[in-house]
């Protein structure tokens, strides 16, 4: 192969092998060590949920292999079992984080990998931990911006197509692999990649979704570091390549957003957190309402109507006619969680039960929000596909609008350590205090960690 045929895959594996720790701002571990304190406290929450336990004990029952920590309980299984587990775990809840413009729920995926290699090959520093750790939470990002919202639109889900990259440039960083076999590791996780947006509208399966590209991505690090070989030209490739046949047209992805700023411009800065339990792409217009709350008191029985004008991703994503088909849908919908915000006054893990989504008054008020494309908004691109103009129309003829173009806790608006801290505590509430604690503070301080085992047996409860 000539050199410029994958230089896409190789600039990306070169970045993956070559990173130092010592060459990472001190800002980028400052924001990481936060990111990763919030995932696992969202792993916490989510591990004894029923779709998490119906995993949980499936893989148990079919594997004894008792390699890896299942965060937040008792029980161990095999590394790429464990991380399956654990990558469902972080995301089982619409709880954890999201590049916005790489439509990509990053510690899900890079995670699990990673703290599965720590348990079973030699000690891993915390140093050198966090070094795997940013390689894997800035590669997925950058294939999402390339692969574009077109991706999002078109049906795939990105936390398990994009997804893969992540977790196998995580797992490639911590196996030390040289630049060769990453670009065979990044080729194999390619060729795992899938996951159907339809899964969205009631069915458990989303939540696996980032645990399959987990484990995909570790499958691809041991695979590729006994010499095992995969496509080495997984972006680049026009016929089976990951861009081509992942999106619609050529005029839908960018290649060059695949190493552009790359070991300059860290994506990692951009990730941001949720502040409600739901679906990222409905937090600006729950914070929208929380304005128009603001300057009118919102009561439910003098709202006519809601109008959201939103791009066309923000609308095939989240815009459909609620239906309760599962919790899942409820986290979903916007709409839903409009209901949800006006009558309970939040949108967080308390606000969503069996119960709860069949509501007959959330789903009546449901019925009056109006969600439609706003093609103005659309054009803008990746960067604005969260961006929406909330309307409320009330009885009295009064119209109040607002527009919000990033949420809290996005990376224009980014929540301080001691609320992140706050989220994670509540998080892991059921946790004895002492063990909660002991796990922050390993996480905090994981540059002076000596040897990483000990974050994965903090995570056994």
């Amino acid at each position: 192969m000539k050199s410029d045929e994958n230089r896409y895959t190789r600039a990306m594996a070169g970045f993956i092998a070559g990173l130092r720790f010592a060459d990472i701002p001190q800002e980028v571990l400052d924001r990481i060590k936060l990111l990763i304190l919030d995932a696992l406290g969202c792993a916490i929450f989510g591990a004894h949920l029923e779709w998490s336990r119906i995993l949980r004990e499936t893989l148990i029952a079919v594997d004894a292999t008792p390699a890896c920590t299942v965060w937040g309980t008792s029980a161990r299984l095999s590394a790429p079992h464990a991380a399956l587990a654990n990558g469902t775990f972080v995301q089982s809840f619409e709880l954890d984080d999201v590049h916005r413009e790489g439509v990509l729920h990053v510690g899900a995926v890079a995670l699990p990998p990673l703290l599965a290699i720590a348990e079973m090959r030699r000690p891993m520093t915390g140093r050198e931990f966090l070094r795997a750790a940013v390689a894997g939470y800035e590669i997925g990002p950058r294939v999402g911006m390339c692969m574009g919202p077109q991706h999002l639109v078109q049906g795939w889900h990105s936390g398990a197509t994009v997804g893969v990259f992540s977790a196998a440039a995580s797992a490639a960083a911590a196996l030390c692999l040289d630049s060769g076999k990453t670009v065979h590791a990044l080729g194999i996780a390619g060729t795992q990649a899938s996951g159907l947006m339809a899964a969205q509208f009631g069915s458990m399966v989303k939540r696996m979704h980032a645990g399959r590209a987990a484990q995909s991505g570790l499958y691809a690090g041991l695979l590729a570091e006994r010499g095992f070989t995969g496509i080495t030209d997984v972006f680049e490739n026009r016929y089976g390549g990951f861009c081509t046949t992942f999106s619609a047209s050529e005029d839908h992805f960018n290649r060059d957003a695949l190493i552009s700023g790359l070991a300059e411009r860290y994506e990692t800065l951009r990730i941001s957190l949720k502040l409600y339990s739901c679906v990222s792409t409905n937090h600006t217009s729950l914070d929208a309402l929380r304005m128009i709350g603001e300057r009118r008191r919102l009561n439910v029985k003098e709202i006519e109507n809601i109008t959201v004008r939103c791009s066309r991703a923000t609308l095939e994503h989240a815009g459909w006619n609620y239906r309760p088909d599962g919790i899942t849908a409820a986290q979903l919908n916007l709409s839903f969680c409009i209901a949800t915000l006006l009558l309970e006054g939040d949108v967080f893990v308390d606000q969503f039960s069996e119960q709860s989504i069949r509501d007959p008054a959330r789903i009546a008020l449901a019925g009056k929000v109006r969600v439609q494309e706003d093609t103005e908004i659309t054009v803008r691109g990746a960067k604005f596909r969260h961006m929406v103009n909330v309307t409320v129309q009330f009885t009295d003829g009064m119209i109040v609008s607002e527009t919000v173009t990033a949420p809290r806790g996005s990376e224009e608006n980014f929540p301080a350590a001691d609320m992140i801290i706050d989220k994670f505590r509540k998080l892991t509430a059921r946790l004895p205090r002492e063990r909660a604690e002991r796990l922050e503070h390993l996480v905090l301080d994981l540059e002076n960690l000596g040897d990483c085992s000990e974050l994965a047996q903090a995570l056994a409860f």
